[in-house]
């Protein structure tokens, strides 16, 4: 896997140059190429070679310049490499601006993901956790939490929420990128891989000792295209998701409270400490008067007090 690792000054720089910031040369010969060239030349050999490919070396012959002079725009790899994926983060829609509910956009916006990444696979060779910084990856994120934002959910929920269905649809696309390489470079599909190894079932296998793979087999269940099976498993996420989101206890405005002591008068959370650092019974100063009141009545007519 490539790092994108850089150290503190190239860093600071590499965000400048991701959202337009910090001071651009005024003296001496015009650039023979904009920012823009330099990265959109380094996506084309990513996506034709791979991401091993791309080097200053291999760019400059490209644009047709020398390797030196390609640091005029960029100091490093690691900032060309965040530079590149910010570029084709560009591409995806926002999933807030589709229509439908949540889940609807959530499906809209994982497929549109899945697009992506076999339009430039070599995104998926980067360090999910150390994402880019810049405009176009923000723009996409803000735009999914938004929409996750209609669920309710409470704040850490809702990122855990995203970094499932995230890692869902970045690995189920790496394992079929994965498995078309291995078709190209063994000049065998899938079929003709298991047609040369049909005496394993036919010699070596024995279905009384694996009667579930089987009667599997025997129902064809064992084979199936690879993006049938991104689209089940989309859907079985989708479900959980809905599934969790439903059986959320509500606080009266909709949002979730399942992460937070409820008050025993009103049943909204109870949030935070009381000023004086010790835990709160009731929600609010009126919740614990309306509570006082009412133990107050029931012991005047007789009945058991309340907490």
């Amino acid at each position: 896997m490539e790092s994108g690792h850089s150290g503190e000054a190239g860093a600071v720089r590499g965000l400048e140059l991701l959202w337009g910031l910090g001071e651009r040369p005024n003296r001496g010969r015009r650039p023979a190429f904009t920012l823009e060239q330099v990265v959109r030349t380094a996506v084309g050999i990513a996506d034709a070679e791979g991401l091993a490919a791309v080097s200053m070396r291999r760019i400059a012959d490209a644009l047709g310049c020398t390797t030196m002079s390609l640091y005029r725009y960029v100091p490093g790899k690691a900032e060309l490499l965040d530079l590149m994926t910010d570029a084709v983060m560009g591409e995806v829609p926002p999933a807030d601006a589709a229509p439908g509910d949540w889940r609807t956009r959530l499906e809209l916006s994982a497929r549109a993901d899945w697009a992506l990444y076999h339009r430039h696979p070599w995104i998926l060779r980067l360090p999910a956790g150390r994402p880019a910084l810049g405009p176009n990856g923000f723009a996409w994120y803000e735009s999914v939490l938004r929409v996750l934002t209609a669920t309710g959910l409470p704040p850490e929920a809702l990122v855990n929420v995203f970094d499932l269905i995230d890692a869902y649809v970045r690995g189920a696309a790496r394992d079929a990128l994965d498995a078309a390489a291995v078709e190209r470079h063994s000049g065998l599909t899938d079929e003709q891989w298991w047609a040369a190894r049909a005496h394993f079932w036919d010699a070596v296998f024995v279905p009384a000792r694996y009667p579930v793979v089987a009667s599997l087999r025997a129902a064809g269940a064992l084979r199936h295209p690879r993006d049938r099976g991104f689209e089940f498993g989309l859907r079985l996420v989708l479900d959980s998701i809905e599934t969790f989101v439903r059986n959320q206890p509500r606080r009266r405005d909709g949002t979730s409270a399942r992460y937070e002591t409820p008050c025993p008068q009103c049943g909204d959370p109870i949030s935070r400490s009381s000023p004086t650092g010790r835990p709160r019974t009731y929600c609010s100063d009126a919740c614990r008067q309306r509570a006082y009141r009412a133990r107050r009545r029931d012991l005047s007519e007789g009945k058991p007090g309340q907490g």
